[in-house]
Parts: C-alpha cells; sequence; structure tokens
C-alpha cells in the first residue's frame, strides 16, 4: 500500500484587496501560487528590507532591445527566481516570445507544476520593454 501525502491547504498574502464585506480576500490553492508567482516576478531585488534577493526584477528589461539574447536573459531569470522562491511549484519550462502585434512587448508562458498533485498549468503575462 502506497501512503499518499497530504493535500496542502496553500493560502497566500491576498493581492486583491479587500472584498465587499471588509475581509481580506485571501487567495487560495492555485490562485495563491499564480499571485506569489506574480509577486516574485514583478518585485525589484532590494524591493524588501528584510529580504533584499527577494524577487527577479523584470523590470530591469525595460529599455531593454527585444532580440533574442534579452529574451533568453528573461527566461533564466524567471526560472531561477521561480525556482528560488516558490518551492510549492516546479518549473517545466519559460518561454518569451516577441508580441507580433507590438514590438516593444514579449509574453513570457511560464510552465509550472503544483509539486503536491502534479497538475500541469501554466503562467502568462506580456512585458513592455519600451515603455
Amino acid at each position: 500500500m502506497t501512503r499518499r501525502a497530504p493535500i496542502p491547504n496553500i493560502i497566500s498574502w491576498p493581492l486583491g484587496g479587500i472584498s465587499e464585506d471588509g475581509s481580506m480576500n485571501w487567495s487560495q490553492d492555485d490562485n495563491s501560487v499564480r499571485e506569489n508567482m506574480l509577486n516574485i516576478l514583478l518585485t525589484r531585488p532590494g524591493e524588501r528590507i528584510q529580504r533584499p534577493e527577494f524577487g527577479a526584477g523584470l523590470m530591469k528589461f525595460i529599455h531593454q532591445p527585444n532580440n533574442e539574447t534579452t529574451r533568453n536573459l528573461i527566461a533564466g531569470v524567471v526560472k531561477k527566481s521561480l525556482s528560488v522562491w516558490e518551492t510549492r511549484v516546479r518549473i517545466d519550462g519559460v518561454d518569451v516570445t516577441p508580441v507580433t502585434d507590438n514590438l516593444a512587448e514579449v509574453h513570457i508562458n511560464i510552465r509550472y507544476r503544483l509539486r503536491h498533485n502534479q497538475a500541469p498549468a501554466s503562467l502568462g503575462l506580456r512585458l513592455n520593454l519600451g515603455a
């Protein structure tokens, strides 16, 4: 008989703010993980006083050329920062591609699996390099 690990109850600090009834909108399960991943990606290292290494610092790529080198650097930073700071997921891959209708934008697609159930999921976001 194989013992299965219990499924954790995953919650995180609510990025959605306060609900209509005045309570906190706590994120749960995959939404919690996705919000935390976005928090990691959009936080600049040094922005958190007690954790100066926290974050990916994607904003440092603004005003960089939208070429293969920059896209590879973005993919590497995304994969490394999520592997370090979001241990509830296993990163399967990061694809950074140019957006065809806006030459200054890239689309970042992160393929990952929650460690407790191994279900595949993805998170996509756009980053405007020319802002």
